[in-house]
């Protein structure tokens, strides 16, 4: 990062945790028992970057293009989902914590949309850390949204910008991820936060998501804060 900042950590970090099913395999268990693992980690991860004074975390969830697994595997992991949600709310609440949902609720099951909702209603009022949940979501198909939206609205073309096409979009009241982590040893986004990563830095690591623990957050920061974010213009060097 620039010498001149006067904050090296990221403000926004986004998290694709992959690997739940792979580390599961491993053990010889349910792929379904690497998902309970891996949403149990994402508590112990989220509370570990608020201690850490992060303020906006965005955990990619379940995507648009997940429905094609097999159908057992997506019921479980609803269900997983709306388990953990419930206990994640009163953390949140206990936490100050606030839950924003990136995605669509359309498709979801009954109980988990009660529970996005009620998560959503419950936390408004947090103001510690903004816990983005990108639940059914998809990048091109946020972006797809917004410029149908845009067009219901009768907005000119002439009048589009980024900034106007950014509050159109799921995160229009957050800013831009810093840092965006990658776990399981891919190195993609998989249709995540595609517009809003346009200057994020990215971070891939071999480890899977359930053993991304404290020493691997400190390495993915300590990896940031070594970078130099120009956002195109020279380096204070030249």
């Amino acid at each position: 990062m620039s010498s001149d900042s006067e904050d090296a950590s990221p403000r926004h970090v986004g998290l694709i945790m992959d690997g739940n099913g792979r580390w599961a395999e491993r053990r010889g268990l349910p792929r379904l028992s690497g998902h309970r693992e891996g949403l149990a980690n994402a508590h112990r991860v989220v509370e570990i970057l608020l201690n850490y004074g992060i303020k906006y975390v965005t955990l990619y969830l379940f995507s648009t293009e997940n429905w094609r697994r097999p159908r057992e595997e997506v019921e479980g992991i609803f269900q997983i989902l709306e388990e953990w949600l419930a206990k994640e709310t009163e953390f949140a609440r206990e936490k100050g914590i606030r839950i924003r949902h990136l995605g669509k609720l359309d498709g979801l099951p009954s109980g988990l949309r009660g529970g996005v909702g009620q998560a959503v209603d419950l936390t408004r009022n947090g103001e510690a850390l903004v816990f983005g949940l990108a639940l059914n979501y998809g990048a091109r198909g946020e972006m797809v949204e917004a410029v149908r939206r845009l067009v219901r609205d009768g907005i000119k073309a002439s009048d589009v910008d980024e900034g106007l096409f950014g509050r159109y979009l799921y995160t229009s009241e957050v800013p831009a991820p810093d840092l965006i982590i990658r776990t399981g040893g891919e190195m993609r986004l998989s249709n995540f936060l595609l517009w809003q990563a346009a200057y994020a830095e990215l971070y891939f690591t071999p480890v899977l998501w359930p053993d991304f623990d404290r020493s691997e957050i400190d390495k993915a920061l300590a990896a940031y804060k070594k970078r130099q974010r120009r956002f195109g213009a020279l380096s204070p060097s030249g």
